[in-house]
């Protein structure tokens, strides 16, 4: 990845988590703040329905002490007390109760059993466990109704002064008290009441004691505009208030949007025992926050979009800037790593990378300087070296051959037969020095101007065949040397010289060969080694030491008492021009062998 992708990148994903952060924070503020909201207006409806409750608790228990002080039921509850006869006042309960405006209202005699019922006539005669509370506290009660079904009423007890007879009169708690109740806009109240079917009895669990616990029934759930619209989704809540007596809120969603969920809140209501006989249901549509909160993301996204064509943008100007430079230095660096000393980036302006610019540029030259003086100081060191060796070699011949002028010379004085003899040895001497001249002179122009490798396409087992066919019957004649052959079975495919690596080769069959005065064997192998061919001449002699080693492909350097020390540099001149390498292993005593390296050829 390239410096000018890693600053977008980075651009990019600092934009994008700045702005998820500033919008994940909102959000949560958001929905902090329409929880706080919804649970003041919670908070409020219930205080404004105990008021309103606590206001009809009172009407029912000032009615019905009204009923309870007037005369006829005085009157009435002197005669039953004195006659026990009920039958004058089967139906008495039903006028008192439409005098007293009560939806609820029954007559209980001194037994304990009802004398009149206003919602129930036929119920007369039937035992009321209500008579028997004492407080004349208003409170919750079931009351059955004669086509079998029930209905929640808040009822009160009180007994006719002066008898053992008592009125329970109350008011219904239905569609109409809610329709009185104060309801903030966006909210949704609902009273669910169980049915008469009991399903299970729950123990009694914090706050409640026993009560029955019947089964959910969607349509009981009513609203002040009749069922509560998705009542089925109340249930979980309904359930959880009925079950454990205490108030409980969650998140009813009726539809799959968002938008249409609610904050609903569970209360339950119940009767003097701690029962719970009804639950009021109080939701908050929280489509203010979900907009609200979806109003945020879509500025979130607006402000992540632009803030990444804005990453993008500041990136290509850094990359104008800053990377654009940087990678031409680098660009740079590399062809002067390659070789190009010559190279040079463009500078502008006065900032840092300019001044890294000039600084590079500054550094080429001072290079390219430095080569040159380093080229003709070596260049100086190569031809004085030169001409040592060359003034060392030639001293050598030039002292025999010297002394053999000067023989003639004196021979001039002696007798016909005697300078003859001298004669005869000077020219032999003469010759031989001669000789060695020409050698020495070949081998110093052959170092100094060696061919151009004209590359052929041949099998590496073609060049050991070659030197082995050479050397092999020259080793028959000299019963000490053996060759040992070692190629591999694969094709080993070179684009080389043959007759330059031909004269490498032979070279180092000769210097293995002089590395063994006493004989030995010389081993030739080939073997390929992934994409290249390593060719191999291995010898038993002395060996060598690691100094020798490291010195061994030095020009004029040599570990015999004859020679230019010129055979090996050459060796390793044609192996660089075949962008091969050269290597040598030894050890003292343990023989040598040189390692050729070249790449295959393509196949």
């Amino acid at each position: 990845m390239s410096l000018r992708q890693k600053l977008l990148l980075l651009f990019s994903l600092t934009v994008a988590a700045a702005v998820a952060a500033v919008a994940w924070t909102v959000l949560v503020r958001i929905r902090s703040v329409f929880e706080v909201r919804d649970r003041e207006e919670t908070a409020l409806f219930l205080s404004q329905f105990q008021r309103e409750f606590q206001h009809r608790s009172a009407e029912v228990a000032a009615a019905v002490d009204r009923l309870a002080e007037s005369e006829s039921a005085r009157t009435m509850a002197f005669d039953l007390s004195q006659t026990g006869d009920i039958a004058p006042y089967l139906t008495k309960a039903q006028s008192m109760a439409q005098d007293a405006q009560l939806d609820f209202l029954e007559i209980v005699g001194p037994d304990g059993n009802v004398v009149s019922s206003a919602q129930w006539p036929a119920r007369f005669g039937y035992p009321e466990a209500a008579a028997a509370n004492s407080s004349t506290a208003p409170f919750l009660k079931r009351e059955d109704l004669p086509d079998g079904s029930t209905a929640l009423g808040l009822v009160a007890v009180h007994s006719i002064p002066g008898s053992a007879v008592r009125l329970i009169g109350g008011e219904r708690l239905d569609q109409s008290f809610l329709a009185e109740l104060p309801v903030a806009p966006g909210m949704q109240i609902g009273l669910y009441s169980d049915s008469s079917t009991s399903v299970g009895t729950n123990s009694g669990q914090a706050g409640a004691s026993n009560f029955s616990v019947i089964a959910f029934d969607a349509s009981r759930l009513l609203s002040t505009s009749g069922s509560m619209p998705g009542a089925m989704h109340y249930q979980s809540l309904i359930d959880t208030a009925r079950t454990a007596g205490l108030q409980t809120s969650g998140i009813v969603s009726p539809t799959n949007r968002r938008e249409d969920s609610l904050s609903a809140t569970a209360i339950p209501l119940k009767s003097d025992n701690g029962s719970v006989l009804a639950v009021l249901v109080v939701a908050i549509s929280r489509g203010g926050m979900v907009g609200a909160q979806q109003h945020i993301r879509t500025i979130a996204y607006g402000v992540a979009a632009g803030g990444i064509l804005f990453a993008i943008a500041f990136s290509l100007w850094i990359a104008a800037r800053v990377s654009r430079p940087i990678e031409q230095l680098a660009n740079a660096a590399e062809e002067v790593a390659g070789g190009n000393w010559d190279v040079r980036v463009p500078q502008h302006g006065n900032d840092e990378v300019s001044v890294l610019a000039r600084s590079f540029n500054h550094m080429t030259e001072q290079l390219v300087s430095q080569r040159e003086r380093l080229v003709q100081s070596e260049r100086v060191a190569a031809w004085r070296e030169l001409a040592r060796r060359l003034a060392h070699e030639l001293k050598n011949p030039l002292f025999p051959l010297q002394l053999t002028v000067e023989n003639l010379v004196r021979a001039r004085s002696l007798s016909p037969e005697e300078f003859d003899e001298v004669f005869n040895e000077s020219t032999a001497t003469l010759g031989t020095e001669i000789s060695n001249l020409k050698i020495i002179i070949g081998r110093f122009s052959d170092f100094s101007k060696m061919p151009k490798p004209e590359l052929e396409r041949i099998d590496a087992r073609e060049l050991i065949e070659r030197v082995r066919a050479l050397y092999e019957s020259a080793a028959r004649r000299d019963a000490r040397i053996h060759f040992a052959i070692q190629v591999s079975d694969a094709p080993m495919p070179l684009e080389v010289d043959p007759e330059l690596l031909h004269r490498a080769l032979s070279n180092l069959v000769l210097n293995a060969m002089d590395a063994m005065p006493d004989g030995g064997t010389i081993t030739l192998s080939a073997r390929p080694a992934d994409a290249n061919v390593e060719l191999l001449v291995s010898d038993t002699g002395t060996g060598l030491t690691p100094e020798e080693c490291e010195r061994l492909f030095t020009p004029y350097y040599t570990t015999k008492q004859h020679g230019t020390g010129l055979g090996l540099a050459i060796v390793q001149s044609v192996i660089a021009d075949h962008a091969g390498t050269i290597a040598v292993e030894s050890g003292v005593g343990g023989g040598a062998t040189f390692i050729i390296t070249l790449p295959g050829a393509n196949t």
